[in-house]
């Protein structure tokens, strides 16, 4: 069967963008072909920093002829109708039309559709222009003579050549023709820019490939990683060192280059007293080159290809291995030695280079190495920063402190609804003192690294590279004498940052990392901030989930309902003061959380801001009411969230919605995140055993008997009597569910859920008995009444753990 060969060669592709590039066009190249009636059997995409290229191996050469019959209305339907009939069809007259008859609906009329299938070469040349022109690129450009005029080609860099071949093996595949903005199909590609800029002409997929590879074009993406991963090993090796890798750059220098050579460039070693992260972020932005360190003797890697000339070994001896010098938690520091990869094979062996990236390199470190200097120095406006010094108990002698000082001294801004960072800190040090007994912190190291969790903000590294905050704060933390749990919050605060990230463990870095994501949630929430589709542009829904794996994986109950309520109300007295200190009308006004007039305006003649504060923040949480209700709708997105946690776990979605959906499962119940994940795993356990499949299925039957004929309004007992019990199965079960209930509720009090689920299991018996002994719907209507009052009260007992009826069975 033939096999269609495509490349589109342009300028250089960002690296960002070429991967899913390739993906789009494999997907539009694909779905065209089976929309158009060709079928393949495999296809693969490739990429390299000039062209998208697409093998599509076993395509059919014609597509099928198509009959289809389309049915129409009626002989003696309107007019209307009938025309409306022949458009779709394609009809030119009904005459075109086949009459046929039903005995029921009489005679209709009926369209025979018949489309003669395309050759494939065909199909392809008249899909691809539409394809290359409405090709999803996020940025591009038009060009030259032809940008000029409206509709002209738009492409992310520009297009220059087009390259499409279809045939069988056995035969000389065809050029499919056709022409996008001028730019007309061929059988020629070109190779390296530099080392190889001649015309190449090709037939299919095998000797394309062989072709760029001669020309020093390696077509695989994965190989280029390869090669720059091995190679880049064994230089480092070779010089008695480590590679420190890093999979995101090596995907983004394989995107740089078509002929990946590996060289090594060097800087002075004075820049190492730089915290390692700075010289890898320095060197790695600035220009996407990997970093090294020292290694002790160890086997190479294994070098199986390579671009670039081979990295002759040392004469006489082997390279040496230097012991390696310890960094920061025992690791081995930074090498001053940095990995290149470059494009080309220079003469020089790649010396001018080295050269060249190592002067700037140096530049870029000279940069560091003055910022870093620069943040352990006193600011010169220490006398303006007194005021917010006193606020947060800050030493004013220690460099951190004098940061976290500026930060709320400037007023920088957090969000124009939510204050500024230093009112938010203010807000963060209050929720980490009062979690810290919680989670089993020192509230005053809690508090402590609350403080300072923010103020790397104002350093000149963090200004510099934003990715390092958090990151900065410890280093700082440490150099200054911080506890070493307070420096590890400062930066840990911030994880996880994924479903992949670390999760902190520190006690008090769980207090402030809880307090920094719960204060930002209820904000959000309080200003009608909420992610909606796919937009979630305050990153919530990652905040929520950061909030979840903190405190499941860290076994942490916390009671989220009241305290989302809490925090809700502090941040809208807050705000309320704020706005009248500002003379400017406040988000959300104290009224609207339950104090009444007289009482905001006694508050706000109050001289003593922090006794108002508190008293309005009491009287809020006291009333509860409208800040419950806003706390109640973020703890619905708590659920939703942890949903997805715990699919993600490997639990079944129905048993989380039946927890969640449980006779227990009020707001108050279910805003325990810890409980919830016991529940659903005792829940679990037990449907995995014989007994739990049994009791399920029984429960369900009971739940739905109930169902219908509540519905149809039938009577039943508000509990049961035992004196209507006559049957032995109904007495039985009756007794048995009297101490299912009452095992099972002393076992959620002590939140054993295992022991609930026993208990539970235990009715599996009688509940089979009694279906099969017992009719529910007798004629007695007091009987009736009381078997119904019997299954609601299966429902009641089943119902503290679980809603049963939402188990798929």
């Amino acid at each position: 069967m033939p096999d269609l060969l495509l490349e589109l060669r342009s300028e250089e592709i960002p690296a960002r963008m070429q991967r899913k590039a390739a993906g789009d066009l494999k997907k539009r190249v694909t779905d065209g072909l089976v929309e158009a009636g060709l079928t393949y059997e495999g296809c693969q995409e490739y990429w390299t920093p000039r062209r998208l290229t697409l093998d599509v191996r076993g395509v059919t050469a014609r597509s099928r002829d198509v009959r289809e019959e389309r049915k129409g209305p009626r002989t003696d339907a309107p007019e209307k109708a009938i025309e409306g009939f022949l458009r779709g069809a394609g009809l030119s007259s009904i005459e075109e039309a086949e009459v046929r008859s039903d005995p029921k609906k009489g005679e209709f009329y009926v369209a025979v559709i018949e489309k003669k299938g395309g050759a494939a070469e065909e199909i392809i040349a008249e899909m691809m222009p539409a394809i290359i022109r409405d090709f999803p690129w996020p940025k591009s450009m038009r060009w030259g003579a032809a940008s000029r005029n409206p509709g002209s080609l738009r492409w992310v860099r520009p297009l220059q050549s087009i390259l499409c071949t279809f045939g069988p093996e056995t035969e000389e595949p065809e050029v499919v023709d056709f022409a996008v903005d001028g730019i007309r199909s061929s059988n020629v590609t070109y190779g390296h820019r530099f080392h190889a800029p001649d015309p190449i002409t090709v037939r299919r997929f095998d000797d394309y490939v062989a072709s760029l590879e001669a020309a020093k074009v390696v077509l695989d993406p994965e190989r280029r990683k390869r090669m720059i991963r091995d190679d880049a090993k064994n230089l480092a090796f070779a010089n008695g060192l480590d590679l420190v890798e890093d999979e995101g750059l090596l995907e983004e220098v394989s995107g740089l280059v078509e002929w990946p050579v590996v060289l090594m460039g060097e800087f002075e070693e004075e820049y190492l007293e730089i915290p390692p992260e700075v010289v890898r972020l320095t060197i790695r932005a600035n220009q996407k080159c990997f970093v090294t360190r020292a290694s002790r003797p160890a086997s190479p890697a294994p070098r199986q290809e390579g671009a670039g000339a081979p990295h002759p070994e040392p004469e006489g001896t082997a390279a040496p291995h230097p012991e390696p010098v310890e960094g920061s938690g025992g690791e081995p520091r930074l090498s001053n030695r940095f990995i290149i990869t470059a494009n080309i094979v220079a003469e020089d062996g790649g010396k001018e280079i080295a050269y060249g990236n190592g002067k700037v390199v140096r530049a870029r470190l000279s940069d560091a190495l003055y910022f870093w200097k620069t943040d352990q120095a006193d600011l010169p406006d220490l006398d303006d920063l007194k005021a917010s010094a006193e606020k947060f108990g800050l030493d004013l002698a220690k460099p951190l402190d004098q940061r976290m000082a500026r930060l709320d001294h400037l007023n920088v801004t957090f969000h124009a609804k939510l204050g500024t960072q230093g009112e938010r800190v203010e807000r963060i040090r209050r929720l980490a003192r009062e979690l810290a007994p919680i989670v089993g912190a020192d509230p005053d190291l809690a508090e402590r690294a609350a403080v300072l969790a923010k103020a790397d903000l104002q350093t000149e590294v963090v200004g510099e590279f934003p990715e390092l905050q958090g990151a900065m704060g410890r280093q700082y933390a440490e150099l200054q004498g911080e506890d070493l749990s307070v420096a590890r919050a400062i930066e840990e605060h911030y994880k996880p940052l994924g479903p992949s990230d670390i999760v902190p463990t520190d006690p008090v870095s769980v207090a402030v990392a809880l307090a920094d994501k719960l204060d930002m949630l209820v904000g959000f929430w309080a200003i009608d901030e909420k992610p909606t589709g796919s937009k979630d542009p305050y990153a919530l829904r990652r905040a929520a989930l950061g909030v979840i794996r903190v405190v499941v994986e860290n076994q942490i109950q916390l009671s989220l309902l009241l305290k989302l309520a809490s925090i809700l109300a502090r941040q809208a007295v807050d705000h309320h003061f704020r706005s009248l200190g500002q003379k400017i009308q406040a988000a959300q006004s104290l009224a609207n959380l339950g104090v009444d007039e007289e009482t905001v305006g006694q508050l706000n003649q109050m001289v003593d801001r922090e006794s108002a504060r508190d008293r309005a923040h009491k009287i809020i949480v006291d009333t509860q009411g409208p800040a419950v209700a806003v706390a109640y709708n973020l703890l619905t997105f708590f659920h939703d969230r942890l949903k997805i946690y715990l699919r993600d776990q490997g639990a079944r979605y129905d048993l989380i919605d039946a927890v969640l959906a449980s006779r227990d499962g009020e707001a108050t119940a279910n805003d325990d995140l810890l409980l919830i994940v016991r529940r659903v795993e005792a829940l679990s356990d037990l449907l995995g055993t014989e007994d739990g499949k049994n009791l399920l299925a029984g429960t369900n039957r009971a739940i739905s008997i109930l169902a219908i004929e509540e519905k149809k309004g039938t009577a039943v007992a508000e509990a049961v009597d035992p004196a209507l019990l006559s049957e032995k199965a109904e007495i039985r079960l009756f007794d048995a569910v009297n101490q299912a209930e009452k095992e099972a509720g002393e076992a959620i009090q002590n939140q054993d859920f295992s022991a609930a689920m026993r208990a539970l299991a235990a009715l599996r018996a009688p509940i089979d008995s009694f279906f099969e002994d017992v009719l529910v719907n007798v004629e007695n209507d007091s009987l009736r009444a009381n078997r119904l009052a019997l299954l609601a009260r299966i429902r009641q007992a089943t119902g503290q753990v679980a809603d049963f009826s939402k188990i798929a069975g």
